[in-house]
């Protein structure tokens, strides 16, 4: 039961992403092409609320669904790292055309040929947790 809210949270991620046209292939390259202020814009609506609602879990103590409290580790500073990260995460997002969080969204409008670029990024993800301890960082 406690899974229907993060089903229903999920279905409003869809919906919003695709009314935004964030899914789509095209708002991503006029994006990385500099044709269009659009993506711009939906980033910086996600940055700025993500910035208010880290606030807002730092001012009122708010707990996770299991009630334990939130805790924001300070990040590391990198700034080699930094790049070099947001650089390969550009070029997979500027090739597919899809960042990771509408994939699923692209899957489900019935582009099954996102389907690759899942498998894709699950693979990534998986290799970075198998070589994690090896890795610098």
């Amino acid at each position: 039961m406690k899974a229907l809210k993060f089903i229903f949270v999920g279905i409003i991620f869809g919906i919003v992403m695709s009314k935004s046209e964030a899914i789509s292939w095209y708002r991503i390259q006029e994006m990385f092409r500099f044709q269009a202020f659009h993506m711009y814009g939906i980033i910086g609506t996600a940055v700025t609320l993500g910035i208010l609602i880290v606030q807002l879990i730092k001012k009122f103590n708010i707990k996770d669904y299991a009630g334990n409290p939130i805790v924001i580790a300070p990040k590391e500073k990198g700034f080699v790292r930094a790049i070099a990260g947001g650089t390969i995460f550009g070029l997979g997002w500027a090739l597919t055309g899809a960042c990771p969080g509408p994939l699923f969204v692209n899957l489900g409008y019935g582009f099954l040929t996102v389907g690759i670029v899942i498998i894709g990024a699950v693979g990534g993800a998986w290799l970075y947790g198998y070589f994690q301890d090896k890795l610098p960082h």
